[in-house]
């Protein structure tokens, strides 16, 4: 007989295995790894030093969002290095994953001057070339061997997996996280599907990485009842077992935010509007359209407990939209310090600031005084009430205290593209692909505008210095204080009030106030072709050329000249069929009659299919002149409170 002793040395080892299983899973040995072999460094050399220390901030600074980058070192030495957690799993896990892989790639790769570890939760990789996380390079794990064949009816079972990828998928690349999840059901089984790309991506370039890492998953498991495939910039995996949590940042979160957006954007938007007259009616304090706004404001926000009111009816939080105290963005600011100044325009100032958390942010100070400026804040509140996108800048927070309006959004690092585009010495950081990632950036964001099926948003003040510039050099549209909303059926509209850039605004909208959809068509077709030739539509007053980049483009498309307008910087490495085709859309974009411009839906889909042919352009609006819209403006009622920003007047 067996010692009661040892049965329960027996047991206690059994449990403390469970344990280690269960808590500890994919940390014994990574799921992958790629070395790169022949590329070594020299042991306790500086690179040494620098892949340790870089490995060492990856590992303490996973941050909730479950992506970091850093880069250690200068010249031949500096290393970079990611690291991405799986979208569904707990901080902690995400913290504890990425301290272990950084551990182990060492182990796994000695000396290797780059180097990739991919465990079921997380991924962390270095390299010696900031190119290295775009290449492509697929990896499989050995469970998918072991995973069981289906058996019957397999090629439905295969198809039935394709279309649930392929959705997944368009859902993933679409988003502003890259990461989902989705199920669906095969006869007595349920199919579980994951799909995430790196996050500092672009939207391109994540679906290129996910629909050539699903061509291999259905070469090699689409018979099978799972299947990974591991590549340095995206991860797809399904199986017929639940491997992810439903909650965070999984689908459960998508139907919470759907639940969400149906039942409390209603009374959100009544108290932010609330609001807006409130702040109205003391601006106008004595005016005959003094309603007693205030009382409709405390009762608006009253109805609703998503913000919290002091005794001097300032907002201080909520939960849809946070609002936050001004001394604490007067501290982030400095006091709104000239040497956290990042600009200056028509609505305020915007300042730079660092919250107490470290976080960076960009503080829109709106012009105390400026009607205009509580315009913009009642729009803008509004909107991100309704809209969130990968190609919109994010706006965090709002302060309102006296006649204080701060409208706080995520701090861009490399600022706008007017700083980039028509800078000589920093527009050569700016390759064709850049370029083209920015492009396809900006038509996405306008497109997403145009179709969102919540509401109608006509005319923005599109122009470069409104496009900003994250990490990755990806356009994100920032200013929506131009923009008008309608009703569900309205897709045009007239306006006595003209506000915009001179240059960027289409003629229809500048001359008579009319604008539609396809008044930002013509805006986006401006900085197509400012973008692909590093010049300023206004640029070419009074040269030899012409009077604006639109009639130049126009003059070189005619005598069958039209790549002479692109960038001299991309002449040896920009394709030049794809330059071309820019250029004719851009020129489609920018046509005089609105009715012969194309949506921005068909703008999408002609950069995305080379095959479709073009139609000729037709004649461009050229930019309006100072005389004509004096003209124009004479013979039309009440445009006495027309205004313009950092406006850039030229002749016809």
């Amino acid at each position: 007989m067996i010692p009661l002793s040892k049965v329960k040395n027996v047991s206690l080892l059994a449990l403390l295995t469970f344990v280690l299983v269960i808590f500890v899973p994919g940390f014994a040995e990574p799921n992958v790894t790629n070395c790169s072999g022949s590329q070594k460094y020299t042991p306790n050399s500086s690179y040494e030093k620098y892949v340790n220390s870089l490995l060492d901030r990856l590992s303490l600074k996973a941050p909730e969002d479950g992506y970091y980058e850093s880069t250690f070192g200068s010249g031949e030495d500096q290393v970079y290095g990611q690291a991405l957690c799986r979208g569904d799993v707990t901080r902690k896990s995400c913290q504890d994953c990425v301290a272990n892989a950084s551990r182990e790639v060492i182990k796994q790769c000695p000396l290797d001057r780059e180097a990739i570890l991919w465990y079921e939760k997380c991924q962390v990789q270095y390299s010696f070339s900031p190119n290295f996380f775009d290449t492509y390079a697929a990896k499989f794990p050995d469970s998918n061997d072991q995973e069981k064949l289906v058996v019957v009816h397999r090629d439905q079972y295969k198809a039935q997996l394709m279309q649930l990828m392929n959705n997944l998928a368009k859902e993933t690349y679409g988003s502003k996280s890259l990461f989902a999840t989705r199920k669906t059901k095969f006869e007595s089984m349920t199919i579980y599907a994951l799909l995430q790309c790196l996050s500092n991506i672009t939207e391109r370039s994540c679906e290129t990485c996910l629909y050539k890492a699903l061509g291999e998953l259905y070469d090699n498991c689409g018979y099978r009842q799972g299947g990974t495939v591991f590549s340095r910039s995206c991860n797809v995996r399904f199986s017929v077992n639940k491997f992810y949590r439903e909650t965070s940042k999984g689908s459960s979160k998508k139907m919470l935010m759907v639940v969400t957006i149906t039942t409390g954007s209603t009374l959100a938007i009544v108290a932010l509007i609330g609001c807006y007259y409130y702040l109205h009616s003391q601006k106008m304090k004595g005016n005959e359209d003094d309603n007693g706004s205030q009382n409709i404001f405390l009762h608006s926000m009253g109805a609703s407990s998503r913000f919290v009111i002091t005794e001097e009816s300032n907002i201080l939080s909520g939960q849809d939209l946070p609002f936050i105290e001004l001394a604490i963005i007067k501290s982030a600011t400095n006091n709104f310090s000239d040497n956290h100044k990042l600009g200056q325009g028509g609505f305020g100032t915007v300042y730079k600031g660092v919250l107490p958390n470290g976080m960076d942010i960009a503080v829109k100070r709106l012009s105390r005084k400026s009607w205009q400026g509580i315009e913009e804040f009642k729009n803008e509140i509004i909107l991100i009430a309704k809209l969130q996108h990968r190609n919109l800048v994010r706006l965090l927070s709002c302060s309102i205290e006296g006649d204080e309006k701060l409208l706080i959004y995520e701090y861009m690092t490399n600022k706008s593209l007017d700083r980039f585009i028509y800078d000589a010495d920093k527009r050569s950081q700016l390759g064709w692909n850049k370029r083209l990632d920015i492009i396809h950036g900006i038509a996405r964001g306008i497109l997403y505008l145009h179709e969102d099926s919540r509401l109608k948003i006509i005319h923005r003040d599109i122009k470069p210095s409104n496009v900003l510039l994250d990490h990755d050099m990806v356009a994100k549209i920032s200013d929506f204080g131009m923009a008008r909303i309608f009703g569900e059926d309205e897709i045009t509209g007239n306006t006595k009030r003209i506000v915009g850039t001179y240059g960027y605004m289409a003629p229809e909208y500048a001359m008579g106030g009319q604008f539609s959809v396809k008044s930002d068509v013509f805006s986006f077709g401006v900085i197509l072709l400012e973008i692909i030739s590093g010049k300023r539509n206004s640029g070419f007053y009074r040269t030899e050329h012409a009077q604006t980049l639109i009639a130049y483009a126009w003059q070189l498309w005619k005598e069958g000249r039209e790549l002479d307008i692109a960038d001299t910087l991309l002449a040896e490495t920009c394709p030049v069929s794809e330059v071309s085709r820019c250029i004719h859309i851009g020129l489609l974009c920018v046509q005089e009659d609105p009715e012969d411009r194309p949506t921005m839906s068909s703008v999408v889909v002609l950069f995305r299919s080379e095959t479709i042919v073009l139609p000729q352009p037709g004649q461009p609006a050229f930019s309006v002149s100072r005389n004509a819209f004096e003209i124009a403006q004479s013979s039309t009622t009440d445009l006495s409170s027309t205004q313009f920003t950092d406006s850039v007047f030229f002749p016809r």
